[in-house]
Formats: C-alpha cells, structure tokens, sequence
C-alpha cells in the first residue's frame, strides 16, 4: 500500500493504533535515518495489522474509527507516525510523545543530506528546503522552488538537477510498504499480544501489565493517562516509576494478587476506585521512606517492588498505623532491599509476600518470618559493604545511614538528615580518598573497585565536596575536626590518624566496613522498637559481587571524563552522568558501567543516549549498544557529534 494512502487511513479511520501499543519513542536521529533510507529507495520494513471489526477494536487517540473492518498496526507505529508527522506536519489521532522529534526536517538539494533545522547553517542556503512545506504543497508547488533557484546565478545551471531530487523526494509519498494482516475470529487480544512480541523481537515487549491496561481502557478510556498524572507527579518528586509498576499496586488493593491476570474480569469502577486508593498508600509509603530512612529520590530507592506489598498492608488497614508498626514494616522494606528479595523473580516473590499478610495469622510477624527464612540471617556484616560503584546494593544503605542518623556535611557541620536538607540534588557522592590520588600512586596498584569501593564514598553538599578537592584525608581531616568536632566521626571515620595516610587505604576501607555495619544494624534495632529477634541468629553468608564491566580506571581517563563535562557547561549543555551504572530495567542489578553517559539524550527526547566509553573492551560497548546508546570511543568524536547535531539543534532554539 502507497504510504500517502496509508496516511489517508489513518485520518478516515480505517488505520488506528491498538490500546495496548506504548508511544512514540523514536528521536531525530531515527527519523533523520527513515528519510534518508526512503529518499534513497532502501528498503524500510513492511506493516503488520491486525484486521478486526471496528465494533469491537479497541484503540488510541480522539475519534471514531470507521465502519466495518479496520487495521490496527502492530508493527511499523514509529515509523508511521514519523511519515505522518513529517508529510502531514501534524501528529496522528493516536499520538503520544514528544513532537519535536519529527518537527523541522530539511532536504538539502546539493548534498542530498537531511537534517533538523539549524539556522546558523541553513538560513541563507536556499538549498536547504523544509520537507513538510514540500510535501503539503506536493507537485503544485514544485513552480515555487524552480522559481526561487533559478533566479540565484550560482545555482541556475543545477536547476535540472534539483529539480529531479525535489521529484525523488516527492516520491515517497509513493513508496508501496507491504502490509501483512493478521485475521481470523480465534484472534484475541492474548493471541494479538504475543505475535506482537514475537514480531518485536528487535524492540520493547509488550509486558502482561500492557496487556491488562489495554483491557482496562477497553472500559475506562481514560484510565492510562490518569495513570500518567500521577506517574509525573512522582516524577516531579524525584521517583522513576512506570505504569507496570503503578498497575502492580492498582493489583494488590483490588485482588490481593500480584499476577495481573486477575485484572482482566474487573469493571472500570472497581479499578478506578483501587487506582484512588492505591496512590493514596503509594504516597504514604514515599512520604514514611522518604522522611524516616532518608530515601528520597529514584537512584537510592531500592527494593521498589516491595512497595505493593506495603500497600497491600497499608489498605488492610485503612491506611493508618501506630509508630511500632510503621517502623517495623519499614524494616522490612530496608531489608528486602538490602538482600535483593525481588531480584529475581519479582512477581513470585510479591506473590508469596502478599501471601503472608492474608489470613487470620498474617500480618507484619510472618512477612518478616518469611524474609528471614528466604535470607537467612538479617544482621549486615562488614562484607556486606565490600561493593563499589554507585550501582552496588548497598550504595542506597550507605545513603539511608546519612540520612537516617546524624551525620553532618564537613563544611557546614550541619546534619544531613532527610527533613533538614532536601532532595539528593544538594547532595554529592565525595570520595574519601580522592580517585586522582589512588591512580597517581602507583606503587600501590590500588583496583577500580578499591577506589571506588562503598568504604570510600561519603556524602557531602557540593560546596564542601568543591572545597576539599582532590586533596588527601591526612591533611584535611584535621581540620575538619578542628572547625567540626565529631563531623568525622559521624561519617563513620576510623580514628586512627595512621589509617588516613594513602599507604594505608586499604586498612581504612575495612575499618570502616566495620563501622557502616555497626551503624546499619544499630539503625535496625531502632527500627524494631526492642523487638530484636528478627537480627538474632548468625547472619547470611557474604556473597562476592560478580566483577561489572567498564569504568573510570585511570587519572587520565578521570581528567578527559571532567574536562568534556566543563566543555558541556561551557556550552549550556548538560553535565553527562559520570560512571554511569547500567542497570537490568527488571531487576535493578548491575550490567556494566560507562564512563560518561547521557541516559536520555543530551537532548532529551530528541537525541539518542550517549556513552562515552574510553578503552573499553568489546562487551560493554556491545551492551551499549544493544540498549539503544550511541557510544563514542573518544572525547574528540563525541565532540565532533555535538558540535554539528547538537549545539546547532540549540541554536535553532
């Protein structure tokens, strides 16, 4: 089918997008590519349809389908939706996403390059021509462009020329993309979704959480965008979160299940009020973590999957509870975090959780029963810290410890508790031992995970973290403790001054292992109110962390990683994330770490992510790329792309 015949469907209704599809997701590098391989004739890919009865389609976006059978894609939507966006200069009826991402396309005729509008470069080229503009004028308006080039000298003589690539680029109108259709009455949404995931090997899966919302908005159209609302209102107080996950606790208050298929035969009613009640619990579990464990934004928040189990709790009991009982069902949050107990099989384990609250026996007690049978022993070990990096597990403890207790910034003397300082934006990861030392003093031959071991990490406010600098704990530890009696010792520092010297870093780092697991298990028993047994018995046995790929692991690298962040701000462009933890989506484990990264474009929604990787093996650049970054493997190349895709992009702004 012609791609112009394609979009006609689409605006008469024949052509629609099923409910369960997610949104736009593409950026301008992919749209930029699409046209370039359909101008240049390349084969783009066919469409997959489901051909269902209208009656009975469920489907995105404002408006009534047409009468009789239609065709909803199932393959080929970010495609689509780029040609519709850029031939028509609008987004479709079913669109959700970022516009910007397929608004402001140029054709150039000489070069036969596309690219986004860039005024620097393009305002006083008449070779640049805007695509849309071409395409809503179509053949008609061909007069315009020979006109204006023709009556420029230099470009005359090429006005044939040009005139063929404005008819090639006209052309795609009427490009044939086949359509495959599935059909049959034994085709129902179950089915529809698996081929859909078979067929999207290369993309996003389709979750059974999509599944079950698509079933809702079936009923309650407006369900997944309510869902949104509040989605960015987390968003807004620094927490991560996605529809499968909000869906999860929808799940546990209306069936006390934890498998979304036991949504599938409930009424919009009965979710929408779950939904209510839901979000309530969800916000009193955020405001109980946040201000008493001190884990107040996305990076820190482990254990989120424990979350509908806390709400599951919380609307047994219409939502209140007595201090004891807060605590101790906070204490089990921390410590299913702190163990991994949804790891694995997330949805297992919930389900056995919520397991344990129901009956005349469950409750609180034999959740933590069930915990400690699955772990073992609940009282942390000093090698329970022998982690590194920020993606370890007990990167989040080392943070709730500082905000928890009474610890205090070295330059203020202030506490860093959670209610007296604000979201972790004012906070910064220092270490200790600065890394530009380790490096340089090679005698020691101090490892990667050494200098960048949990032991070595404190938290700081930026100023304090700026003013220190790279110098070394033997000189300015004293004078901390001179303006700041006790601020080290708060931060859990050896006192032996013979353990701050640089040819003993490594005693430090298991002197202090020993003092975070003292304060872990003392912040604990606080949690338990006196109610100790639940930390008694030997604890579990320390597993040794599989060795993560990537990373900072030399002075040098740290040099080139700080000096392109100062070129970014010197620039008005992001700061990129510094040893970058790339993280499973599902699990939260660790999966490699990337020297400098923009998880979300340096333009956001509109540029890809980026990972400046420096020297590093072939697996991690492998996992970058698999996960959709556009990896650079030297400073120089990742500026040569910013300076002509990016900082022209910001000019145009």
């Amino acid at each position: 089918m012609r791609i112009d015949t394609i979009l006609d469907h689409i605006d008469n209704g024949h052509m629609a997008l099923p409910e369960f599809q997610r949104g736009y997701v593409w950026n301008r590098d992919q749209v930029r590519g699409l046209f370039d391989s359909l101008y240049r004739r390349h084969p783009v890919g066919g469409l997959l349809v489901w051909a269902t009865e209208a009656r009975t389609a469920v489907h995105r976006g404002e408006g009534p389908l047409a009468a009789g059978v239609v065709k909803l894609l199932l393959d080929g939507q970010q495609r689509i939706t780029s040609l519709y966006g850029v031939l028509r200069g609008k987004a479709p009826k079913f669109f959700d996403g970022n516009a910007q991402a397929f608004t402001g396309l140029y054709f150039h005729l000489e070069t036969e390059n596309f690219g986004f509008y860039q005024p620097v470069k393009m305002q006083d080229d008449p070779l640049w021509i805007d695509v849309t503009e071409l395409m809503k004028t179509g053949n008609s308006g061909l007069g315009a462009y020979v006109a204006r080039i023709s009556s420029i000298p230099e470009h005359s003589a090429k006005v044939g020329d040009y005139v063929g690539r404005l008819s090639k680029l006209l052309g795609i109108r009427d490009i044939d993309l086949h359509i495959e259709e599935v059909t049959g009455a034994d085709k129902s949404l179950d089915v529809v979704v698996d081929i859909f995931n078979r067929v999207n090997s290369g993309g996003t899966k389709l979750s059974k959480g999509d599944l079950a919302l698509a079933k809702i908005c079936a009923d309650w159209p407006d369900a997944r965008d309510t869902m949104k609302v509040e989605l960015r209102k987390w968003q807004a107080a620094g927490y991560d979160f996605n529809l499968d996950w909000l869906l999860r606790s929808v799940n546990t208050v209306l069936t006390g299940e934890a498998k979304f298929l036991y949504l599938h035969d409930k009424g919009a009613d009965e979710v929408q009020l779950a939904l209510k009640r839901a979000t309530k619990h969800i916000d009193s579990c955020l405001n109980m973590i946040g201000s008493r464990l001190g884990l107040d934004h996305d990076q820190v928040f482990f254990g989120r999957f424990g979350v509908p189990v806390m709400v599951r709790y919380l609307d047994k009991h219409g939502g209140a509870l007595n201090e004891k009982d807060r605590d101790k069902l906070l204490f089990w949050f921390a410590q299913a975090g702190m163990w991994g107990r949804f790891s694995g099989s997330t949805e297992t384990a919930i389900d056995k959780d919520l397991e344990a609250l129901e009956g005349p026996e469950g409750g609180l007690e034999k959740l933590l029963t069930q915990l400690r049978l699955w772990h073992g022993g609940l009282r942390v070990e000093p090698g329970h810290f022998t982690g590194w990096s920020l993606g370890a597990r007990f990167y989040p403890v080392l943070y709730m410890l500082s905000r928890m207790g009474s610890a205090k910034d070295w330059g203020t003397g202030l506490a860093l508790k959670a209610h007296l300082l604000g979201r972790m934006s004012r906070l910064e990861v220092h270490h200790i031992f600065p890394k530009g030392q380790l490096y340089r003093h090679d005698a020691y031959k101090f490892r990667r995970a050494e200098v960048n071991a949990l032991a070595n990490f404190c938290f700081l406010t930026k100023d304090t973290n700026l003013r220190i600098s790279d110098r070394l704990p033997e000189e300015y530890f004293p004078e901390i403790e001179k303006d700041h009696p006790g601020a080290l010792a708060s931060q859990w520092i050896p006192e032996d001054p013979k353990l701050w010297k640089i040819e003993n870093f490594r005693a430090f780092l298991e002197e202090r292992k020993k003092l975070l697991a003292q304060e872990v298990n003392r912040r604990m028993e606080e949690l338990l109110h006196g109610d100790l047994r639940w930390l008694e018995g030997p604890a579990a046995p320390v597993s040794v962390e599989a060795p993560v790929a990537g990373g900072i692991t030399s002075e040098e690298e740290e040099q080139q990683v700080e000096a392109l962040n100062r070129w970014m701000n010197e620039h008005g462009l992001p700061h990129g994330v510094v040893s970058f933890d790339f993280s499973d989506a599902e699990t939260g484990e660790q999966r490699a770490v990337f020297d400098l990264a923009w998880p979300n474009g340096i333009q956001e929604e509109l540029s890809q992510p980026v990972a400046l990787l420096l020297n590093e093996p072939g697996e991690v650049i492998a996992i970058a790329s698999q996960a959709g970054y556009r990896c650079f493997q030297s400073v120089a190349d990742l500026k040569k792309y910013i300076e002509s895709d990016i900082l022209v992009m910001e000019d145009a702004a």
